[in-house]
């Protein structure tokens, strides 16, 4: 199939949801307009559309390849590389200081979500590079920042982020790669790291691995882990490439999905480079804080991954649509002189808005999100700063999680339009199934998010950000009822939005107050619950983002300025409403009965 990005509704949430307007007026992107916004996205649509998109398949069917150490890509993933590198971007949202244009987080997002549409696999190089790019810039001493941050912005160079190991999995407490200090301050690694994304390849000329390792008196757990830079090839002082350095890629992962990104195992040690036995590292910041440091790459990653699941889902539903609208099945219900298009079918139809509406609703909460970025970072008044990180860090779990499970929902809904030829590799609806199935487990599975939600974003501040966001919720609805009150063709379609919102947004407040009230007499009880939670704040945010897309919609319609995309939203919207936020009632009825389901499952397991 041909990929489209979709531009319009990308735009249409930068306006009328993310508050454009307002980023733009932050200090930080006060030289930016409304039409290079749009230039951007339009490039950016050019190029994955034409470039990355047609690598899809190619990479799904031939994927890297490993021989003696080193990794040879699908074909035409370097080329493709090159063209991103010299297009300027993997240095759209980061620092002018270092190379990168300091455009919206808000705007990254959007591009970042249709380079992944137009090929998962090939997206996922640029994303590790990005969180090692935020991780130097924070944590990184000023000469470290200098020697690598210009040729990752500029894609001359790839990062990785190397955390597991085989005994560890995600209990990072188990970590034993070692880490010995020398006479000049560099340090020696010893060990082996799994599961590393891109960790070699040869479309860039080095390679710049975070690496989680011990020094030899380091405290037992995550207090004694420290983070260091290891280059494929260590840099001279002058920037130009040195000696290889003794980390080496043992094998690739069959996996799957995403075929086309080499999934490796590296050995650090093993005496083949030209530096002696050891990896030359440079330890980032610290000794021992390096779980903090590497969380800064991890919650950057956790985000784009949320992302990688909007991307997926978006593929996979124009893949349906394109798909339903050519396959002649059967009679309409109504009666016509012929077969039709299966499009026509109502639980067709209903499994179409089903991952039209998912899809959108997450979109929108992301981008949100993302906006919500822009102001913990560049807005003037500190106080707004604070505020809005509270309220970003509350909303990554919510985008990593719930976007990456809704992937699977929207991705196998995919198949079953296609019926049995979905199941057939030939038609690709099965790839994006596939492809999809990674999002909930990397970058910490959903029940890490969800431990992290409850943990940390609910409990530590006594659910202040999150009861917040119901009180939001809750001025929606008046506005939603107060726009059916003066009545209209769609008074009715509103009044639907807003009851099932208010329901859910309840639904969710008794969940939010049911973990705050029990936590701390049982907490097993509250963390059976915790998935159940996550999946239920987001079914209601990505409802709460379709609702307001839906009094946009309407308001456009007052003014007389609403276009049949304005139609198809607000009817997308009345369906999430009447299919998908029903479920809210259901998640919150399971998180509260939490405590008694974590004492019948020690009876069952």
């Amino acid at each position: 199939m041909t990929y489209q990005a979709p531009v319009e509704d990308i735009r249409f949430v930068f306006k009328e949801l993310a508050d454009l307007d307002g980023i733009l007026s932050l200090p930080a992107h006060s030289g930016l307009d409304e039409e290079t916004v749009d230039a951007v996205l339009n490039e950016n649509a050019r190029f994955v559309q034409e470039v990355v998109a047609p690598l899809n398949r190619t990479g799904d069917l031939q994927p890297a390849k490993w021989e003696d150490g080193e990794v040879r890509v699908s074909p035409g993933f370097r080329e493709a590389f090159l063209e991103f590198a010299q297009g300027g971007w993997q240095g759209l949202q980061h620092d002018p200081e270092w190379g990168g244009q300091g455009l919206p987080r808000l705007l990254s997002a959007a591009t970042s979500e249709t380079l992944n549409s137009a090929n998962l696999s090939f997206a996922l190089c640029p994303l590790l590079t990005d969180g090692v790019i935020e991780a130097l810039s924070i944590a990184g001493s000023p000469e470290q920042r200098e020697r690598f941050l210009p040729a990752l912005l500029e894609g001359r160079w790839t990062g990785t982020m190397n955390l597991t190991e085989p005994q560890a999995g995600s209990d990072l407490a188990q970590i034993a790669t070692r880490a010995l200090p020398q006479e000049d301050g560099t340090y020696r690694l010893h060990g082996q790291k799994i599961f590393i994304t891109y960790g070699e390849h040869d479309m860039a000329e080095n390679i710049v691995h975070l690496v989680l390792a011990r020094t030899p008196d380091a405290p037992k757990g995550v207090k004694g882990i420290s983070l260091f830079i290891v280059p494929k090839f260590l840099v001279n002082e002058d920037g130009s490439l040195g000696a290889r350095n003794d980390v080496w890629c043992a094998s690739i992962e069959h996996k799957l999905g995403i075929h086309g990104s080499p999934t490796t195992v590296l050995f650090y040690g093993s005496g083949k480079g030209d530096v002696g036995e050891g990896a030359v590292g440079y330890l980032v910041g610290e000794e021992n804080r390096g779980l903090e440091y590497m969380f800064i790459m991890m919650n950057a990653a956790r985000y784009a991954v949320g992302v990688q699941g909007v991307a997926v889902s978006e593929r996979a539903l124009q893949q349906a649509v394109a798909y339903a609208a050519e396959r002649v099945q059967g009679q309409a219900l109504e009666g016509s002189a012929g077969p039709v298009t299966i499009d026509r079918h109502p639980d067709v139809q209903r499994m179409l808005l089903t991952m039209r509406a998912i899809t959108e609703g997450i979109r929108a909460t992301a981008l949100c999100a993302a906006g919500v970025a822009d102001r913990a970072h560049a807005a003037a008044d500190e106080h707004e700063r604070a505020r809005s990180k509270a309220l970003y860090d509350y909303l990554v779990p919510i985008v990593k999680g719930f976007s990456t499970e809704a992937s699977i929902e929207v991705t196998s809904l995919g198949v079953q339009v296609h019926g049995g030829m979905g199941f057939i590799e030939e038609t690709g609806a099965a790839q994006y199934y596939r492809d999809a199935r990674i999002l909930p487990i990397y970058e910490g599975t959903t029940a890490i998010q969800a431990n992290d939600f409850v943990g940390r974003k609910i409990l530590r501040d006594g659910g202040t950000v999150a009861l917040g966001v119901v009180e939001q919720m809750r001025a929606t609805v008046k506005g939603l009822e107060d726009a059916a009150a003066a009545g209209g063709d769609d008074a009715a379609a509103l009044t639907l939005i807003a009851t099932r919102l208010q329901s859910a947004a309840a639904a969710y407040e008794a969940a939010l107050r049911h973990v705050l009230e029990n936590a701390r007499q049982d907490i097993r009880g509250v963390y059976m619950g915790s998935v159940p939670l996550l999946m239920l704040a987001g079914t209601v945010h990505a409802g709460w983002q379709l609702a307001r897309a839906a009094q946009a919609c309407h308001r456009h319609q007052q003014a007389g300025t609403a276009t049949p995309f304005h139609q198809r939203k607000l009817a997308t919207a009345v369906f999430y409403a009447a299919h998908v936020l029903c479920r809210a009632q259901g998640l919150s009825d399971a998180v509260q009965a939490g405590g008694l389901a974590a004492d019948y499952a020690n009876r069952a397991i």
